[in-house]
């Protein structure tokens, strides 16, 4: 059987007297999905902060490809996070911004990759423009077209679906799906039950920081509702 992409073993993170991540354990396979679900202050983003390192744990283990998450260029190259607030370019436009984190990556920003993601995610008439004057739903589109705008074998992302109106959530749904069919792997957190049945993939429920008894049992909200926890979740 081959390594997991990422495998967590009894995390724990206390901060000051409050624990607020504990016995987490799970794996990640390579090219699999894993979204983490649960109600705000859950631990879901703590979680997900300590696979990529900017947050050690208290306790337990974190390893990404084989080995503890070091924040190094070499990491960051295999890697794309979405899990703190970006940081835009005073300066450059919304296109020019993409077009920098494709050659960052190593590919030529003119491949027409950059075209495609602006496309699909409807910026392409917003791409002379610069961030700060998109509004809150359009700068979360452009973080998520610089997210995939470079090949990463693997993705952490922070509710992918946050911020985006209910028809352009099928479309990242539909970039993720290609993600995952290239080979890459997936983790990523989500209040939105259809945004994560669009992907097919396990879920990892988070109660107070703690997986519940019945981790994997969803309720599924129609027309783009929000997650909420079962009746006998103890939530």
């Amino acid at each position: 059987m081959s390594e997991p992409v990422v495998a967590v073993a009894d995390l724990h993170v206390t901060f000051g007297s409050v624990t607020v991540v504990r016995d987490v354990d799970f794996d990640l396979p390579a090219g699999g999905a894993l979204c983490l679900v649960g109600e705000n202050g859950a631990g879901k983003s703590t979680v997900l902060r300590c696979v990529t390192g900017l947050t050690d744990p208290s306790a337990g283990r974190v390893r990404v490809f084989g080995a503890a998450p070091d924040g190094s260029a070499a990491f960051w190259r295999r890697v794309v996070a979405t899990v703190e607030q970006p940081s835009w370019y005073a300066g450059l436009t919304v296109r020019e911004h993409v077009e920098l984190v494709r050659l960052a990556g190593g590919d030529d920003p003119a491949d027409g990759r950059v075209d495609e993601l602006l496309s699909v995610l409807g910026l392409r008439d917003l791409g002379d423009g610069t961030p700060d004057r998109l509004s809150s739903g359009e700068r979360q589109r452009l973080l998520l077209a610089a997210a995939l705008a470079r090949p990463a074998e693997l993705l952490v992302l922070d509710e992918p679906e946050q911020r985006l109106d209910a028809a352009i959530r099928p479309v990242v749904a539909g970039l993720l799906g290609d993600h995952l069919a290239a080979g890459g792997s997936l983790l990523f957190a989500s209040h939105d039950p259809v945004f994560v049945a669009a992907l097919d993939c396990p879920v990892l429920r988070l109660h107070t920081g703690s997986p519940t008894p019945d981790a994997s049992t969803w309720s599924p909200v129609p027309d783009g509702g929000t997650w909420s926890p079962t009746p006998d979740a103890g939530t």
